[in-house]
This record gives C-alpha cells, structure tokens and sequence, in this order.
C-alpha cells in the first residue's frame, strides 16, 4: 500500500472526527477528499481497497464493518488509533513510521519425516522449539506471521501417526526420574490446562513453555521405559496448551507447530486418544481459517489412529469435529447424521470419572452447545431455518455449563447475540451483545476477538436502539484494548 499522510489540520476538524469516532467511512472518505486533496483512487492506494469498493462507501451504498480493514485504513492513512476508537497504533512510537517495522526471525520447526516418528527426535523438536520461542519478541513476531500449513504439505508428514515408532539408537546419559517425578509433572500439566480452558493465554504461556523445555531436557537422558513414555505424555498435555496459549495470542503458524510436536509426543508416549484429541484440535484451528476439507481429513485420521481405543467420549468429540466440517460446507444431511451418532456415543460413556481427565469437560452441555455453534455457522446463510434452534441450544448449554466453562461460555453468549440478530430480534440482541462483552473482558482469546469482531458488523449501522449504540461502543472499547 502506498500510504498517505492526513495533514494534522483536516485531522482536527470536528465533523472529520465526529465522522472517525463513529465509523462512519463514507463522510470521513467525502472530508478527506474535500479538505486533503485525495482522490478515490489515492485512498485506494493507501487502503488496499479497491477503487470500486471506495465509490461504493463513499456513496452510502456498502459499509466498513470489519475490525481489520478499520484498522488498515488507519495505518495507510497514518490515523490515529484514538480518533477510530483504536490502541495506538505500532507506527505511531516508531522513530520513522516511513520504516517497515523489523522482521521477527523465521523460526520454524523442523520438517516431519516421511518415515516412522523417532522419539528421541520429538524430545529435539521440543528443545529447539522452546527454546527459539522463549528467546522471540513476540510482539515483532505478530507482525510478520507466517501462513499455516494445509493440504498435502500438513497431511502427509502426519502420516508416521498411524505406524509404530522407529527404533531410537541414540546415546544418552542415564536419567534419574522416578514415578513420583512424572505425577508431579503430570499435575503441574493439569494445572496449565485448567488454566487455560478458565482464563485463555496470557502469562501463563511462557510458563508453559518452561515447563515443556524441561521435560525435553530431561528426555534427554535415557529414562526407564515406563518413566520415558509417561514423560512424553506430558509433553504431549504441555504443548497442546502450549498450542492453544499460542492461539490466543494470535500467532497461528507457531500454534499449529506446537500441535505437530503435541501429536509426535503423544505417539511416542503410545497416547492414542490424546494425539486424536490434538488432531481434532489441529482441525478446529482449520475450521476457525475456513478450511473444512483438510479439518475433516484430520478427523478422519484421528479416528484411523484411535479406533479401538478411544473411549465413547472421546469418540463423540471427534464425531462433533465432522459435524462442524459438515456444517462448515453447507452439508446439512451429513451434520445431522454425525450430530446424531456423536449423541448416541456419548450415551454409550459413563461416569466421567472413567475418562482422562483432559476429556472430562465434554458432557450433555458440552453436544448442546457446540450443535448449537455449528447451527449458528448454517443460520449465517439460512436463518431462517436454523437460527432459532441454534438459539435454543445455545441457550441451553449457557445454563447448564455457566460462566466456569470459561471460553466455551463466552462462545456461547457471542453465539446467542448473533442469533438475535440473524433473526431480527434487535431488542434481545443489545442486551445479549453487553452480556457477552462482559464476559469476554475477563479472557484473553484471539479465538474470542474473532467472534467480538464478527458480532461488532451487526452492530454497525443501527443507531436507532440506545442500548445498542451502548453494546456496540462496548465492543468498539474491548476490541481496541
């Protein structure tokens, strides 16, 4: 983008910032090119939207509604973040905001072998991994992401999943951990994942990665059978929260090697069920990126790789996973048919207590209010037919699971206001949106930003509601926190 400087006079006019406070592109556009001289095609420029797009804004006939593109226009028009309702914005500390900002280092786990998974590499991968994250500024980081992988280049070398693991003939140093060593660590992993599922990333996530580093550096030695694998089942727990921690931050690429290295250890640690657990997780990151087909191929090969030993539990978690890629591609007859066995293998689990712990959270609740996201997703293009029972279910998981279920329950409540407003409900979508932003200030969630930014369009546009100005300022506050 060719970026344009906003003369600090046109910025101070009052019905220029009265047009900026309230997003409303169209008058701003009209006042940039009457008092700074720019032309449709010069705001093109600096935007990255295309001419045809700028006319249609400009006359009144689309509107600016995604959080993103707000802020591309505020960095290519050099705009304040305060005067759109932003954080400042990274070039507004920079010495020369003409200056790229430095690119963080390209640190990539190394590629996966096409033959059977060696542990002591995995043990390799977690060292180098952690090691180079724990070093990265992540804030230079988050500006030069790279890409997930899909397709071929993520499927294939997750292949060794369902062969058995190569012989490991490299020499290590004798270890000394016992049995109590690896509960110990098993706890402390429980703890992370808790924490997680309560609160979302933040601080923790580099405790996380301590921790994992010293269970690599203990694999390093050569440990007893029994103790090496029971170690690599924690690395496994560790860097799927790990992975998820990451997520939230927003760094995808980084979140998805971390997922890789969850699903080498769990393999090592001869944890199926976990390892279809981080493949169903690695399918949900490709359902959030719009890729449904590679989600549902790592369904599928997280129950290749289970079957047999996955308990109803976990089966009917994977079985929702294809519901959702189902639903993701407008096949309704197939989400209801996975729907349906995902609810007879949940009858068939019984107490709890029975599962692994990390399996536990996935309950009558649970079903209900992941069918009902998935019913949402179908109302987003046929409202009609599924919005109010996407509604109900929604709402029935919202008091059953309650505000403990931590990021689930603040999915829930982003869900619910959508479902108000798909079915034109405007006077149950205000309150529904505020109590949704009010449970979402107490979680750090890039997953949970995505949905607050895909709830904040409906509420653009719409100014004769008072209590709908008041939720859509709040969500114009959180998501520029």
């Amino acid at each position: 983008m060719n970026r344009k400087q906003i003369p600090p006079e046109v910025l101070e006019r009052a019905d220029v910032r009265r047009a900026l406070a309230e997003h409303d592109l169209a008058a701003a556009f009209k006042l940039f090119t009457k008092w700074a001289g720019l032309s449709q095609n010069a705001l093109a420029a600096a935007t990255g939207i295309t001419p045809g797009k700028i006319s249609l804004i400009i006359r009144g006939r689309q509107q600016v509604t995604a959080f993103a593109v707000i802020c591309r226009i505020a960095d290519g028009l050099r705009i304040p973040g305060r005067l759109l309702g932003l954080a400042d914005r990274p070039w507004e500390h920079q010495a020369d905001p003409a200056l790229p900002p430095a690119a963080a280092d390209d640190v990539t786990a190394a590629p996966e072998p096409t033959g059977a998974w060696a542990p002591s590499r995995t043990a390799d991968l977690a060292a180098d991994l952690t090691r180079n994250d724990l070093m990265l500024d992540r804030r230079a980081a988050t500006r030069t992401m790279a890409a997930t992988l899909t397709g071929a280049a993520l499927l294939d070398p997750l292949e060794p999943w369902l062969r058995p693991a190569a012989a490991d003939a490299t020499h290590r140093p004798p270890g000394r951990l016992g049995r109590r060593d690896v509960e110990h660590l098993e706890q402390v992993a429980i703890a992370f994942r808790h924490w997680n599922h309560t609160h979302g990333g933040g601080l923790q996530r580099k405790a996380v990665l301590g921790q994992l580093n010293d269970v690599s550096a203990f694999l390093a030695h050569h440990q007893q059978t029994h103790i090496a694998m029971g170690l690599y089942r924690v690395m496994a727990q560790l860097a799927s929260t790990a992975a998820s921690m990451t997520l939230d931050e927003g760094d995808e690429q980084r979140g998805q090697q971390y997922y890789r290295l969850a699903l080498r250890a769990a393999h090592a640690g001869g944890d199926m069920p976990f390892g279809a657990n981080v493949l169903a997780a690695m399918a949900r990151q490709l359902l959030y990126r719009d890729q449904p087909q590679d989600a549902l191929d790592l369904v599928r090969l997280a129950q290749d790789g289970a079957r047999g030993t996955a308990a109803p539990r976990v089966r009917a978690m994977l079985l929702t996973r294809e519901a959702w890629a189902y639903a993701a591609m407008g096949r309704v007859g197939a989400f209801e048919r996975a729907t349906g066995q995902a609810e007879q293998a949940l009858a068939q689990a019984g107490g709890s207590d029975d599962d692994p712990y990390w399996i536990r959270y996935f309950n009558a609740a649970e079903l209900t209010g992941v069918t009902g996201g998935r019913r949402l997703d179908l109302a987003r293009t046929d409202p009609r037919t599924h919005a109010e029972r996407a509604a109900d279910q929604i709402r029935t998981a919202i008091d059953q699971r309650a505000a403990e279920a931590g990021r689930s329950h603040v999915l829930d409540r982003i869900g619910l206001a959508e479902c108000h407003f798909l079915t034109g409900d405007l006077r149950a979508a205000a309150p529904a949106t505020l109590a949704a932003v009010e449970v979402a200030e107490q979680l750090t969630s890039t997953r949970v930003r995505r949905q607050l930014t895909r709830l904040y369009a409906y509420t653009v546009g719409r100014h004769t509601s008072p209590g709908l100005r008041e939720a859509r300022d709040r969500l114009r506050v959180l998501l520029a926190d």
